[in-house]
């Protein structure tokens, strides 16, 4: 790519490994603008195809500071995930434009207006600013410069598209990213698609989607397990997160909206901390089930100091706990041969009135309820990644002939470059919930 424009020259080139993968960075200055940051993958490649472009404003808040009170921060990260999962694309960072343009101290103020029951557009206007004081000139000036003339562009927002196509860019097709609502930023979004002409919201947790209706069930116990395609949840040095696509993520906070509580094995925990709460989608936060036979997961663990929802620490009877986290109810639970009989964690849960279950990982828990006959449902995402190694996904029991392969019915669907194979294990879950405690069936580690 070289430069056409003579007000646009490329500052500085380098590299930035993310952990979305390795992109190619540009500094483009145009005249005395704040420089423009363009961040890609597959710039080099010689297509007729249509450049993939995010044009990303910049926001200090959600980008680096984590707010929820806009989306610009999921918005930033979804970009650099399809497009890491796609190979080729580019982010356009415009610097100057924090707060729609109206810049960061106008910005905070605007916060504090809302903050006193203003919207968005109305807390811009009282500020003596326009709702939405952005310019895109400067942003088509370096797609020309650098030779990008047609692109796809990954935004919600038309009036970004028709600034493009007035400076000259021709957008052969705009599509917004699969960026779901907060409950803190709700309202936000719901004024930018009424009064500023957004895209509409993307699905909420399920709606009428007959691919949730096994999770729907009164009376389920489901599990979902995102891996490589051969079978591995994390490489051999237990890095996990970000194996799947921002829409698995979406996906899985979907069901556990749908769950009265979600289990999860102590190495989960361990390993990833992870919060087990409905983060990107409408609806309660499920119980948090910890299976820790030997009591070795940690007192600092977020499930048990975050307060987010209630937590169940189930131990085993010999487990050596004095005193329970001051935010975890425990629970103690035999044990056969050292580990949880799964039939036993659904009763217990069931007795507390939790009869939609959802068995959230590692690979060992999982396999141990779908062994032992526990497990009415399973979603497995698969990524097209191959780890080589690692930490092993959904197994089941080997068998010698291929007809004695287990084949359950599936549905399967696409999320985002991932697939998501929907497993129905036992038809009627009402009709079938697993063994009885006490039968000789597969044991459950905590792993």
């Amino acid at each position: 790519m070289t430069g056409i424009d003579v007000g646009v020259t490329v500052a500085a080139r380098t590299v930035l490994p993310t952990r979305h993968g390795r992109f190619d960075v540009l500094a483009v200055q145009v005249d005395d603008e704040p420089a423009y940051v363009l961040l890609g993958m597959g710039l080099q490649e010689a297509t007729d195809e249509p450049l993939p472009v995010r044009l990303h404003s910049e926001c200090l808040t959600g980008d680096a500071l984590g707010s929820h009170r806009c989306d610009c921060g999921d918005q930033l990260d979804a970009a650099f995930a399809w497009i890491a999962a796609h190979g080729r694309g580019a982010v356009l960072y415009l610097r100057g434009h924090e707060g729609r343009g109206i810049g960061l101290v106008d910005k905070l103020r605007a916060y504090g207006l809302q903050d006193a029951g203003a919207d968005t557009v109305d807390a811009n206007l009282r500020l003596g600013r326009q709702p939405d004081e952005r310019d895109y000139r400067g942003a088509a000036r370096v797609l020309a410069g650098l030779d990008i003339r047609r692109i796809r562009l990954l935004s919600s927002n038309p009036a970004k598209e028709e600034a493009l196509r007035e400076a000259g860019i021709e957008v052969v097709e705009r599509r917004g990213l699969l960026v779901p609502e907060r409950p803190e930023n709700r309202a936000y979004l719901q004024t930018k698609r009424a009064r500023m002409g957004h895209d509409p919201a993307a699905p909420a947790a399920g709606d009428a989607d007959p691919f949730y209706d096994p999770a729907r069930r009164p009376v389920v116990t489901f599990a979902q397990m995102g891996q490589s395609i051969d079978g591995f949840v994390a490489t051999r040095a237990g890095e996990g997160l970000g194996l799947t696509s921002p829409e698995d993520h979406l996906h899985l906070h979907r069901l556990r909206s749908l769950a009265d509580a979600v289990v999860v094995g102590a190495s989960t925990i361990v390993s990833d901390d992870p919060r087990l709460t409905v983060r990107l989608v409408p609806g309660a936060n499920p119980v948090r089930v910890v299976l820790d036979p030997r009591a070795r997961v940690p007192r600092h663990a977020g499930v048990f100091t975050d307060g987010a929802a209630p937590t169940l620490w189930i131990v085993g009877p010999q487990a050596p706990v004095q005193e329970p986290p001051e935010r975890a109810e425990l629970v103690r639970l035999p044990l056969a041969q050292g580990r949880f009989e799964p039939a036993a964690v659904v009763a217990a849960l069931r007795e507390r009135g939790l009869t939609r279950v959802l068995v959230e990982g590692g690979g060992t828990t999982v396999s141990a309820f779908w062994g032992a006959g526990a497990l009415d449902h399973l979603y497995l995402t698969i990524s097209p990644v191959f780890l080589g190694d690692g930490v092993r996904g959904v197994r089941v029991e080997p068998c010698d002939r291929l007809d004695a392969a287990p084949r359950p019915p599936v549905v399967s669907r696409p999320l985002g470059s991932d697939t998501c194979h929907s497993f129905t294990l036992c038809p009627d879950p009402a009709a079938s919930v697993g063994p009885q405690p006490g039968e000789p069936v597969g044991p459950v580690t905590g792993g």
